[in-house]
């Protein structure tokens, strides 16, 4: 298995409450951006031709990401599914794990709008990077 993939995400002043904290809701965001990343680079899918809907998201908020923090985002495939998968992330600042993620994304096809089962050239990237194999 290849090490967690692995994205720097700015905290923009939009990001920031009163407090100069980042919002809750943007640690969704940033999961998002990193996703996204993560497709395009690993399994070769432009944004524009994303083809997953989001289907459960958890967030654990460990501590505050603040206005000068450089957050990161890792993440890997903890489950491939017939027609789904499941993303684990950690978002850290420094050594320090400021919050973790998990996603479960489901297929859909373009066309139907229905969920649909992963095709290969989305399967096979993922296996080989994460070097997993597909479960039930």
């Amino acid at each position: 298995m290849n090490d967690p993939f692995t994205v720097s995400v700015p905290v923009r002043y939009r990001d920031l409450d009163p407090l100069n904290h980042v919002n809750h809701a943007v640690y969704a965001s940033y999961l998002e951006a990193a996703r996204t990343d993560y497709l395009e680079e690993v399994v070769g899918i432009a944004a524009e031709n994303i083809s997953f809907v989001i289907a459960n998201l958890e967030i654990d908020y460990r501590q505050p990401i603040v206005k000068g923090d450089d957050p990161e985002v890792s993440l890997r495939v903890g489950r491939l599914g017939n027609s789904s998968c499941t993303m684990e992330y950690e978002i850290s600042v420094g050594d320090d794990v400021v919050a973790t993620a998990e996603t479960t994304m489901v297929h859909i096809d373009p066309d139907t709008k229905r969920p649909s089962p992963l095709p290969d050239e989305i399967r096979e990237p993922i296996e080989a990077y994460e070097g997993v194999e597909a479960s039930a």
